[in-house]
C-alpha cells in the first residue's frame, strides 16, 4: 500500500467546500431569503432542504439572529498536531519513504506513523496516522500493481507473436 495525494485535494487551486461550510453556506443563503419575506417552503427549496430545516432555522434567526446561524468550532479533544506539524510531516512524506529508511519506496500506516513520530514527536495510533493522510492531508490510498519480479516484456511480446499462432493454429 501507499499514500498518494488524491487529484481533487492537489489538482485544483481553490479547494471544494467542506460539509460544514456547505451547511453554513445554505443557512446564510436562507437568512437572506428571510430578510426577503419568502416562504419557509420556497426557501427550502432554493437551498435544497427540507422544509423542516428552514423551519427550524427560522426559530434559531428569530432568537437569535443570523449570528445564531454561523458554523460553531468544533467541540471535543484537539487534534494532537496543530497545522504547522501538519506541514512538515506533508513535506517529509513528500521526499519518499526510502528518504526515512525505508527498503521500498511505499508507504505504510505504520511507516507514516514512524515519520510523523520522528518529525514531530507525537505518536499516534494507526487509526489517527490514517486521519491525519486522508482528512488533513488530502491523501488516498493507491494499491501498487502486483507483478513478478522475473516479467520479462520482450519475452511475452515474443511468445504472443510467434507461440501463440502457431498454438492457436493446432487446435
Amino acid at each position: 500500500m501507499s499514500y498518494r495525494p488524491s487529484s481533487s485535494a492537489s489538482g485544483s487551486s481553490v479547494p471544494p467546500l467542506s460539509r460544514p461550510q456547505l451547511a453554513e453556506a445554505r443557512r446564510v443563503r436562507a437568512v437572506e431569503l428571510f430578510e426577503e419575506g419568502g416562504s419557509n417552503v420556497e426557501i427550502a427549496r432554493a437551498v435544497g432542504v427540507c422544509a423542516e430545516s428552514v423551519r427550524r432555522w427560522r426559530r434559531v434567526w428569530e432568537e437569535g439572529g443570523a449570528a445564531a446561524l454561523r458554523r460553531r468550532s468544533a467541540t471535543g479533544r484537539p487534534p494532537k498536531l496543530d497545522d504547522g506539524q501538519v506541514t512538515e510531516v506533508r513535506a517529509a512524506l513528500e521526499r519518499g519513504a526510502q528518504a526515512h529508511g525505508f527498503e521500498a519506496d511505499l508507504w505504510t500506516l505504520e511507516r507514516v506513523g514512524l515519520v510523523i513520530e520522528r518529525v514531530t514527536g507525537v505518536s499516534l495510533s494507526r487509526a489517527s496516522v490514517w486521519r491525519v493522510l486522508t482528512g488533513r492531508l488530502g491523501w488516498s490510498l493507491q494499491r501498487p500493481e502486483r507483478r513478478a519480479v522475473e516479467r520479462d516484456e520482450s519475452e511475452i511480446a515474443r511468445w504472443i507473436a510467434h507461440e501463440w499462432p502457431r498454438i492457436k493454429k493446432g487446435r
